[in-house]
């Protein structure tokens, strides 16, 4: 029954779809199309530039369609591993020349997105990683990711890339974006970036990390560091494996 209120009015229109990321494989897009999920994130991709050619791309982004199912994004080979598993430390190491190579990897990621028909692009710019303590149990007796600071264990208590405050982590992620937004509106890509997962005590951060990416003021000066239409978050609910 509509609600008498809303009698006469238009409907707005759904402009939120229900996806899935995890992995693209045959069996995995055959359940989810059954399921009636029509957009995904492919699974990753490594950093070998051989599986970002826009041929290989373009052969991900057409497997995916032939179930039915359009592959609204690829994440970038920035995953939520902490440093020092990270795909490409050098970004946030701020390892020069290194820096500058990998950031022009990830740049022509980008421009083969565009040119293989992929509209978005997902990654990471953290530290310390996806940081959880003991599971909890939830309504049905389901098992639960959780994070409790005052329980969290910081060992070691620093990570590779050592103290990191708030003014040495906005230069790093600006020295980012200026050089990848740019590329982005060019290819006409849009750039999710995921927020820290979870936030941090502002002031007390973690493993000597200031994680300026997990509250609404950091993400609100992240968004308006470069503003462009193709620079934003990725709105993230119900984490995968390895986001």
């Amino acid at each position: 029954m509509r609600d008498g209120g809303r009698a006469g009015r238009a409907e707005k229109p759904v402009l939120m779809k229900a996806g899935h990321q995890h992995d693209h494989s045959a069996p995995t897009l055959r359940a989810l199309a059954a399921f009636g999920v029509t957009h995904i994130c492919s699974g990753h991709l490594s950093v070998n530039m051989d599986e970002w050619s826009v041929d290989a791309l373009t052969r991900l982004r057409q497997h995916v369609e032939s179930f039915g199912v359009a592959l609204d994004a690829v994440p970038l080979p920035m995953s939520s591993s902490e440093i020092a598993k990270a795909e490409v430390p050098e970004i946030l190491l701020a390892k020069d020349p290194a820096r500058d190579r990998a950031i022009e990897n990830i740049c022509q990621m980008i421009r083969n997105c565009g040119q293989a028909g992929i509209p978005m692009v997902k990654y990471n710019l953290t530290f310390i990683g996806v940081v959880r303590t003991a599971r909890v149990p939830g309504r049905g007796g389901a098992s639960l990711s959780a994070f409790d600071y005052a329980q969290g264990k910081q060992e070691p208590p620093l990570t590779a890339a050592g103290r990191i405050t708030e003014d040495v982590y906005w230069d790093r992620i600006t020295y980012f974006l200026k050089r990848v937004v740019p590329v982005a509106e060019e290819a006409k890509v849009k750039l999710a970036c995921h927020p820290q997962d979870p936030a941090m005590p502002k002031g007390s951060g973690w493993r000597g990390v200031e994680t300026v990416l997990g509250s609404p003021a950091g993400l609100v000066r992240f968004v308006e560091t470069v503003p462009s239409p193709y620079h934003g978050l990725n709105f993230c609910q119900a984490r995968c494996p390895r986001c």
